[in-house]
């Protein structure tokens, strides 16, 4: 993928995720007051700084082998597992739900995946990436001859 490939997934993920953000942001602040807010904002923080590491993750390795690109892969989303736990485990030790409405959070953390996986998907669609084949003399070795 070229990075203007990257960029069109990212903004094809990105302003749908940041519409259903504002929403809920909004609705949360409406219904829950201030913890609802901060819910919301930290959700929508969460969630798109998370898929967006993931963006950038694609970009680096578009050039490595799969092997590391595989190991680059799985050490990010370790990684961002890791963080995400302390992070979540960090607010809820350190803020009461009057401050910080976890509802709120869960609520604005699945809309916002959802938003950003169905746009990043819709986006990659209307790449129309052509996909190397194999010449049809290469059978990758099935007929003995390599």
């Amino acid at each position: 993928m070229s990075n203007s490939a990257e960029g069109s997934l990212w903004k094809g993920a990105l302003i749908p995720s940041a519409l259903v953000a504002v929403l809920c942001v909004a609705g949360s602040s409406l219904l829950r007051h201030t913890s609802g807010l901060w819910g919301a904002l930290m959700a929508s923080a969460t969630v798109i700084i998370f898929f967006s590491i993931h963006l950038i993750i694609n970009s680096i390795s578009k050039n490595l082998d799969p092997i590391a690109t595989m190991a680059l892969a799985m050490f990010s989303y370790f990684a961002k597992v890791l963080v995400m736990g302390a992070f979540l485990v960090i607010v809820t030790r350190t803020t009461t739900p009057a401050a910080v409405d976890r509802p709120a959070f869960a609520v604005t953390a699945l809309a916002i995946t959802a938003a950003w996986l169905g746009g990043e998907i819709r986006a990659f669609l209307k790449l129309r990436l052509g996909l190397p084949l194999p010449s049809a003399s290469d059978n990758g070795g099935l007929d003995g001859t390599e």
